[in-house]
């Protein structure tokens, strides 16, 4: 069974394709309203699996990461503030026709932040995850991904932090000062 790692890598690399299917399909002058339709499709394509993606990572990989890792929340709350970012372009971008002037100008902005947000996880996060997790943890992780993706949303949804972990327990507030009774 693939492990955690495969099941992004082979995200990553069908999210990677798509981009440079954008990127090399710019809208110019001329371009055919059969092109235009297509593009369109494609786009929205990104917008279902990037949807899919973010919701299992929020689920299982990201509290991983927290838990697993010395770090983990600062890499976890950089990645997820990255994703709420994209997730807020491709919302904005679902609602357009590609002949929307602001289409191409939404995709140009979440092609250049989609790949480096794809280049912050792969380089800073899964290093660090992939040296902590044991080859069961990492399997079964995968699992969860795998299975979560069949009915994970296909539209942009709103980041759900879970709480973080503390450091230590909250220290209680000392009693109420008591007074002595005189007689």
């Amino acid at each position: 069974m693939a492990d955690v790692f495969d099941v992004l890598v082979q995200d990553h690399q069908v999210v990677k394709q798509m981009l440079s299917e954008l990127e090399a399909g710019a809208v110019r002058p001329g371009t055919s309203p059969d092109q235009l339709a297509q593009r369109k499709k494609l786009a929205e394509q990104l917008i279902i699996e990037e949807s899919r993606h973010e919701a299992v990572e929020e689920m299982y990989f990201w509290p991983a990461v927290r838990e697993r890792l010395r770090h983990g929340g600062e890499l976890a709350d950089t990645a997820i503030l990255q994703e709420q970012q994209g997730k807020e372009v491709l919302a904005k971008l679902d609602k357009l026709d590609a002949t929307d002037p602001q289409f191409e100008a939404l995709l140009a902005e979440f092609i250049s932040a989609g790949r480096e947000h794809i280049e912050y996880e792969e380089a800073h996060v899964w290093p660090e995850l992939r040296s902590v997790l044991s080859r069961d943890a990492a399997a079964e992780l995968g699992r969860k991904i795998t299975e979560a993706k069949k009915t994970a949303p296909t539209r942009p949804t709103r980041t759900h932090h879970p709480p973080r972990a503390r450091s230590k327990p909250p220290v209680p507030s000392p009693p109420p000062p008591t007074r002595l009774a005189t007689r």
